[in-house]
């Protein structure tokens, strides 16, 4: 199976992450921490930080990916193309850019905290729990949206974050919109095959 790296294309205008999602399975594999009342409270107004803490991106992973043809590959970003999308993210004014689902655009949402793993052991990320490798896009994002707080987080009905724009094939792919939206049995499907490829490997 075809392994594409992905990177930016810097001569095409639309080229990057236009939106950060709040999805129930990131393709990534990694959710996000609720931050509300379990931190110090700094004042008695701050009762909710109602802020969502995650890896956006993380280096080297496969992301499996199905065509509309039916062709099945995975994509993968380099460390470096991760520290480009994330700064022409910020660059280009998108800390607003928000969707459910990859399918309903949201308001409300705001990217108020973007930084990149730099460190095993000395990253804000580990204070959380979330063990994720360096040159991982960690963010955080504030929801002032009552609706998406109430009867998505609060609920667990999303879990992590997923990007979505466009990049373009290092190798033989003209361009490509990524919204990283794996249902359950893509996952599963996923873990499979890494299962056999590393058995074959061993062989």
């Amino acid at each position: 199976m075809r392994i594409i790296e992905l990177i930016l294309d810097e001569e095409q205008e639309e080229s990057g992450i236009e939106a950060i999602s709040i999805v129930e399975s990131p393709a990534i594999e990694s959710d996000f921490v609720a931050l509300n009342n379990q931190e110090i409270k700094l004042a008695e107004i701050d009762k909710e930080k109602r802020i969502l803490l995650g890896a956006l991106l993380i280096p080297n992973k496969p992301i499996y990916r199905k065509g509309p043809e039916g062709d099945e590959y995975y994509i993968f970003f380099s460390k470096d193309t991760i520290v480009k999308a994330s700064q022409m993210y910020l660059k280009k004014g998108y800390q607003n850019n928000s969707t459910l689902e990859h399918d309903q655009t949201l308001s409300g949402l705001t990217l108020v905290e973007s930084w990149i793993v730099e460190s095993e052991t000395q990253d804000k990320s580990r204070k959380y729990d979330l063990n994720v490798p360096v040159g991982t896009w960690m963010g955080a994002v504030k929801v002032n949206n009552e609706e998406i707080w109430q009867e998505y987080v609060k609920t667990n009905k999303v879990k992590g974050f997923s990007i979505e724009g466009y990049f373009a094939d290092k190798m033989e792919r003209p361009k490509e919109a990524v919204q990283e939206d794996l249902s359950k049995e893509d996952k599963l499907l996923n873990k499979i095959k890494e299962i056999l490829t590393a058995d074959n490997h061993g062989k």
